[in-house]
């Protein structure tokens, strides 16, 4: 009696009341809805519709360097002549001879590397092989090192010939290269002699391997150019030590043009009177590099300047525009979920670049596999035109394996994505809504 007492209610209930849960669906209504299933062709048609995302300004693609050439030092003071008076006699002042050292590589040294090409046995033995050795010149840069293709930076600074050869062979093991090689200095950069006065030509002489004496570095700027040797002297600043030969004297003494030169030195033949010439010349040359320096240093603190005002120019522009989308006040293009996804909602278009449908799915959690329904995921896109029908794209995703159509399908402002439910999630949800109902109707009628 009871049974059927429920079935009366239920029966009753669902009639006087029309239809108890209305669920939102997809349906082709001609001239209005149009229902495309979504393949490859469909996508890449559906892709073809114009859209030109937004971009960020331009403070996001503009970096603070490059501002603009730095200043140069200018016009240096020209330089000055004195008066010289002729004096009794000329001192001799001879630099201390300085120890015997190997030839240590510096920055600017050019090095070249003969590595061994691949090579016949008969080529081997009738020494075609040195012909196809591969020779490669490296020049030291600043920071001490080589930079060898395959291979890597080599520090080679500071080091001898030999000492080189070793730290490349380590490295050409580590980098699994056949390590036969020879290594030489092609050119001698770092360590160089400047002389200049009473000379056929002022040079700067390199020092290389084998120890540069004074009379080498004479004779290769041409020799002494003076008829006055009574008067003439060789003056050499090494350190910030002026030191004096008279040249009657040099060329009486052997051991003096054999005085070795060191890294720096500087050499003036000088056929004036007065060692203040001499020193004034040198003290000038250092004066003009000191200049030039702070010239130098001067115009890097001026373009550092620049660029931090304009770094913070371009920080100021982009924290204004956040600060901005953090407010919601920058037009922006939006796609919407709803219907049996994770997070119903609104999903931002990016900047720059098109997003997909899997991009807005799963950044919002996906769709309730639990409550969704699968075969009807559909993208629902207007046309500029309201006559023009809604178009409907269908992705059945009952085989999964149809979900990387939806990271091909790229998405347009003002698309509405939404995932119908499952038929049994449907019936569910009646069964919700009238159950307490029923259970009043029917309690009603037992009393």
């Amino acid at each position: 009696m009871f049974k059927h007492l429920i079935a009366i209610s239920l029966l009753s209930f669902v009639t006087g009341c029309g239809v108890a849960y209305v669920s939102p669906t997809v349906s082709e209504e001609e001239g209005k809805v149009r229902i495309v299933r979504l393949t490859s062709e469909t996508v890449t048609a559906a892709n073809r519709a114009a859209y030109v995302p937004k971009e960020l300004p331009a403070a996001f693609f503009q970096n603070a360097g490059g501002a603009g050439a730095m200043r140069g030092a200018g016009a240096t003071p020209a330089p000055v002549s004195e008066i010289q008076t002729r004096p009794a006699d000329l001192a001799l002042r001879v630099p201390k001879t300085p120890p015997s050292t190997t030839y240590d590589i510096g920055v600017g040294d050019v090095l070249l590397l003969a590595s061994r090409s691949g090579g016949s046995t008969v080529e081997e033995l009738s020494g075609l092989l040195a012909a196809q050795n591969r020779r490669q010149g490296y020049t030291v840069q600043d920071d001490g090192a080589i930079a060898i293709p395959d291979v890597g930076r080599v520090t080679v600074a500071g080091l001898t010939l030999e000492d080189a050869e070793a730290a490349l062979f380590q490295r050409l093991l580590e980098a699994q290269i056949d390590p036969s090689f020879s290594l030489e200095i092609a050119e001698f950069n770092s360590k160089r002699v400047s002389i200049g006065g009473a000379v056929g030509t002022a040079a700067v002489i390199p020092i290389t391997l084998t120890p540069l004496t004074l009379d080498q570095a004479i004779a290769t700027a041409g020799g002494i150019q003076t008829p006055d040797l009574e008067y003439a002297s060789i003056r050499l600043y090494r350190k910030g030590d002026l030191y004096q030969i008279p040249l009657e004297t040099y060329l009486e003494s052997p051991d003096l043009q054999k005085t070795r030169l060191v890294a720096g030195d500087s050499i003036f033949v000088d056929t004036e009177y007065q060692l203040d010439r001499a020193q004034a010349y040198f003290a000038e040359q250092i004066t003009l590099r000191q200049f030039r320096q702070q010239a130098r240093v001067q115009a890097l603190a001026e373009l550092q300047a620049e660029v931090n005002l304009r770094r913070a120019a371009l920080e100021e522009s982009r924290s204004n525009f956040e600060a901005q989308l953090d407010n919601d006040a920058i037009a922006r293009d939006y796609a919407y979920l709803t219907g049996e996804v994770s997070q119903p909602g609104r999903f931002t278009l990016p900047f720059g670049r098109t997003a997909s449908l899997a991009d807005a799915l799963y950044s919002h959690g996906g769709f309730d596999t639990q409550t969704g329904n699968p075969t009807q995921i559909y993208v629902l896109r207007g046309s500029p035109d309201t006559s023009e029908a809604v178009t409907a794209f269908n992705l059945n995703a009952k085989n999964a394996a149809e979900l990387i159509l939806a990271t091909r399908m790229e998405l347009r402002p003002n698309d509405v994505i939404f995932v119908a439910e499952q038929p049994v999630t449907r019936w569910s949800r009646v069964i919700t809504q009238i159950t307490p109902s029923l259970l009043t109707s029917v309690a009603s009628s037992v009393n």
